[in-house]
């Protein structure tokens, strides 16, 4: 039986770069994300691939779409295996001058709709005693920076969202884990280049090397690839003993 992924946030970024991956390796794939052109990047990766794909454009903010979403899924192709949680948003700012409404989308969309498709995926996965669950964290979710506190908030709840459905899903052969990288060059990230040289009031350049990559020990941007093979093999048969964890992928960052 060829197996499904259900990715959200995976018409950009690092999203989208995962889903290439999986539909290399023979997975179906449902794409969601923003993109107007959702439903052609699917039908390219289907093409590419020769495999089946689907484009649901259902908003991370609304737990009935997200529901949905996951239904729609089942009921394209039968069954969802794999889950990754890829969808997220960022914003900078000092916490004094933090607007209340980028609090709750970053909530929202981080860490909120993790729970609500965990949530909606998880009667199908029990019943089958399978289900693979990957969290697309951040380095953010194991340590803080400064002017970020809704992102490291977020993303930390995912570590402990992360932890509480391992050990649900143990008895069921559902696993849970989080990947958690450094930076990795996307739309969102060369959006937070910006934000941070306006913040720092220093050039875009000096960003990525006296803010972003001065963390890493290993001084490049983490690539999709690697990211897309880390999900790959949390998602095979030779990962089912490992679950609740949150991978760092940041160039040793947190080795500090």
């Amino acid at each position: 039986m060829t197996k499904v992924v259900l990715i959200t946030g995976s018409t950009s970024g690092i999203g989208l770069g995962i889903a290439q991956e999986f539909a290399a390796k023979g997975y179906n794939v449902m794409f969601n994300g923003l993109e107007k052109n959702g439903p052609d990047i699917a039908q390219e990766v289907a093409q590419k691939y020769n495999v089946k794909t689907k484009f649901n454009g259902a908003n991370m903010m609304k737990p009935d779409e997200i529901a949905a979403l996951v239904k729609d899924t089942e009921d394209t192709f039968g069954h969802i295996d794999v889950l990754i949680n890829c969808a997220g948003v960022q914003y900078v700012s000092p916490i004094e001058d933090f607007p209340n409404e980028r609090w709750d989308l970053i909530i929202g969309v981080n860490l909120s709709s993790a729970f609500h498709t965990t949530k909606a995926a998880w009667k199908g996965m029990k019943a089958r005693k399978f289900g693979r669950i990957i969290n697309i964290s951040s380095a953010h979710g194991l340590v803080a920076s400064k002017g970020k506190s809704a992102y490291v908030a977020s993303k930390h709840g995912i570590t402990g969202l992360t932890k509480a459905i391992a050990l649900e899903g143990a008895e069921y052969n559902i696993t849970c884990n989080a990947i958690c990288p450094g930076y990795v060059r996307t739309p969102l990230v060369e959006g937070q280049i910006k934000d941070q040289a306006k913040l720092h009031g220093i050039s875009e350049d000096e960003v990525i090397s006296k803010i972003m990559l001065e963390q890493h020990a290993v001084k490049e941007f983490v690539s999709i690839q690697s990211l897309a093979g880390m999900a790959l093999f949390l998602a095979s048969e030779e990962a089912k003993v490992i679950t609740g964890a949150s991978i760092p992928m940041e160039g040793g960052w947190t080795a500090k």
